[in-house]
């Protein structure tokens, strides 16, 4: 196989994004095939065409179905907001499509399961794929900081922290499910899960501290400021939540979208019986082990791929890269490579038992 056909649906601010990572793969992994942007979809007027115009694919079109059945399409990102996770996913996989999906996939564990069919199906987990975390994580298999205790995940933002930000599909429980859960959550629980194992219950608390917000008047992508008429926010500014895993370990995990002057800190602390490390994404290529501060290099992760010696930084967009070389490689292979759908209900499961843990104020075990 010399080139996979792509299709992406949904090019807001991650489906550049997507499309910019195929655009590099093979710069990185040049043993993969060559992906082929076929096609792009996008309901919002003139942003398909403009798409197609800046980036290069073949065709563009307004509606998404157009393309399920396109022969020529082996593979496809999905790029949409949450809401149409289930539909555009169900449709692509019971075509036997290869699906790269952004996370949380759909509102709900219901919704992730649903995408389920006889092709690979890769996940946008994206934090995990930063070679510190790789490094973590093979520490914490070694016993580098002997039996895992406890630790803290953070997941703070502040995308969302002025009252202006526009009432967008974000904000609405139909639309945008869960609020911060799925938004940073679902990152946070996909994380404790690489590095700690499997969660056996949990206990939590939501709120919303920003009631209404200005509905937008147009399309948005990304976040934006509102000035239209206000409406109501429907679902979750912050969360806070204690796993208990089924190692023992005892885990805090809390996200925020309103956290004010915290621009993308996310990160993890995790305490051992004799020793302890951390990771801060603004940081992303250093990992704290007690004291000292190790950057990651050669033969942690894919950063071999990217540069020749420890010390020199990767972005966000290099984490995608390496996202879509690991979604290519599962379509080649025919065996999954990265975050896999399962992740993503595993993830999902976990979220929705802190959703209904803190409507019932009770410890609530997730569903397996």
């Amino acid at each position: 196989m010399r080139t996979v056909n792509v299709a992406v649906v949904g090019f807001g601010w991650m489906g550049r994004v997507h499309t910019r990572a195929y655009s590099r793969v093979r710069q990185h992994f040049p043993d993969l095939p060559a992906p082929i942007l076929l096609a792009v979809a996008d309901d919002v007027p003139g942003r398909a065409a403009e798409a197609a115009s800046q980036y290069g694919f073949a065709s563009a079109v307004t509606d998404w179905r157009s393309l399920v059945h396109d022969p020529r399409i082996q593979a496809v990102s999905i790029t949409a907001p949450n809401f149409l996770h289930r539909e555009i996913g169900s449709a692509f996989a019971a075509a036997g499509k290869h699906i790269w999906i952004e996370k949380p996939v759909g509102l709900n564990a219901g919704d992730a399961r649903a995408i389920a069919g006889d092709g690979q199906v890769s996940v946008g987990f994206n934090y995990r794929h930063a070679p510190a975390v790789a490094k973590a994580r093979t520490l914490l298999r070694e016993g580098a900081i002997g039996r895992v205790t406890h630790a803290r995940f953070r997941w703070f933002s502040d995308y969302a922290a002025s009252p202006d930000a526009a009432l967008s599909w974000r904000f609405e429980r139909a639309r945008g499910g869960n609020g911060v859960l799925g938004d940073l959550g679902a990152h946070a629980v996909d994380l404790v899960r690489l590095l700690l194992g499997e969660i056996g219950a949990v206990v939590a608390e939501t709120a919303t501290f920003i009631a209404e917000r200005p509905r937008p008047v147009g399309a948005t992508s990304g976040h934006q400021r509102g000035t239209g008429e206000p409406g109501t926010v429907e679902n979750e500014d912050w969360f806070a939540a204690l796993l208990r895993m089924d190692s023992g370990a005892r885990v805090a995990v809390e996200a925020s979208r309103v956290a004010v002057g915290s621009q993308n800190q996310y990160g993890f602390t995790i305490h051992g019986s004799s020793g302890v490390l951390s990771w801060d994404f603004r940081r992303m290529g250093e990992l704290r082990i007690g004291d000292a501060t190790v950057f990651a290099g050669p033969g942690d992760g894919e950063f071999a791929a990217f540069q020749p010696g420890a010390g020199n930084a990767m972005s966000y967009d290099d984490l995608k890269v390496i996202e879509a070389a690991l979604f290519l490689r599962s379509v080649v292979e025919g065996v999954p490579h990265g975050a896999t759908l399962d992740d993503a209900i595993r993830a999902a499961e976990v979220l929705d038992a802190i959703q209904a843990s803190a409507e019932s104020g009770t410890w609530v075990k997730p569903r397996r």
